[in-house]
């Protein structure tokens, strides 16, 4: 680990540390791994290869839904054709649900932390409006993703909502909530967890996970997601990487977990995706 990703681990730390409204796993919400996932699910193997016969959420105290930050988060999550390809219609209430709910994280303690770093190495204007402005460029602003002649996609839904493309494969989808309240709709079966040479076993009491799973008529053959945390973590941490980090990806070290931080740039401009990869779990 080079001397920028030590500095940044220690910022994600802090960004850990003040997390308050992340949930507690066994308590705020239980998961059920139940079977490894196939290698690779296409075609006609989809349904031969599901290691899952029950939902991956087996209970999630909603009342967390309620805070503030969730709420402006959750909605925002119905905003988008899921198509990659089908041009974005963002109307003036999206826009203003967007800013809705900058406004609420930039207020959390995560939000404040990675403000912070980022005015103390001149990545990030000082002033909270132009910080905001910033963000809005980064996570909202509309672009054209490959094959497709016209804005389809933005790092938000890519990362948060997720992406059909060709109506088959699901791209993006990197978000815990929407993989609940999708699942919970029937949108989403949970094919079984996930594991390579990388990424240890999963542990249901561990706050990240790989999967596999279905989404509407497409598959995702393997994701990487935070599980229980807060939306303003993720957007902090995410954010904090995109700015701070030339790189496609970062390794960075907090609380239990040895993390990859995979963060591709468009354009240098806006967040093309961005997921963890978990690499180790340390004994605590």
């Amino acid at each position: 680990m080079n001397e920028s990703e030590r500095e940044l681990s220690a910022m994600v730390q802090e960004l850990w540390d003040n997390d308050v409204n992340r949930l507690k796993p066994g308590k705020d919400y239980r998961i059920s791994l139940q079977g490894k996932a196939g290698d690779s699910m296409t075609g006609d193997d989809i349904n031969d290869r599901d290691r899952a016969g029950f939902p991956l959420f087996t209970f999630v105290n909603e009342n967390i839904f309620k805070k503030e930050t969730f709420l402006a988060f959750i909605s925002l999550l119905d905003n988008y054709e899921s198509d990659t390809g089908e041009p974005e219609i963002v109307t003036p209430e999206e826009v203003a649900e967007n800013h809705k709910f900058l406004d609420s994280i930039i207020q959390t303690p995560t939000m404040k932390i990675a403000h912070k770093y980022l005015v103390g190495k001149h990545l990030s204007p000082e002033n909270t409006t132009e910080f905001k402005e910033q963000l809005y460029r980064i996570w909202f602003a509309l672009y054209a993703r490959r094959g497709s002649s016209r804005p389809d996609s933005s790092g938000f839904e890519h990362v948060f909502v997720g992406e059909t493309r060709g109506g088959r494969t699901v791209i993006g989808f990197h978000n815990w909530i929407q993989l609940y309240l999708q699942e919970k709709l029937g949108h989403v079966d949970y094919k079984g967890y996930s594991v390579n040479a990388k990424s240890p076993q999963p542990d249901e009491n561990k706050h990240i996970m790989a999967l596999q799973f279905s989404w509407k008529n497409g598959i995702k053959p393997k994701g990487s997601i935070f599980m229980g945390v807060s939306p303003e973590f993720e957007f902090a941490l995410y954010t904090l990487c995109f700015l701070s980090s030339p790189n496609e990806s970062v390794k960075v070290q907090f609380s239990f977990y040895d993390v990859e931080i995979v963060c591709h740039h468009y354009n240098q401009k806006h967040i093309g995706t961005t997921y963890p990869v978990l690499l180790r779990y340390k004994n605590p």
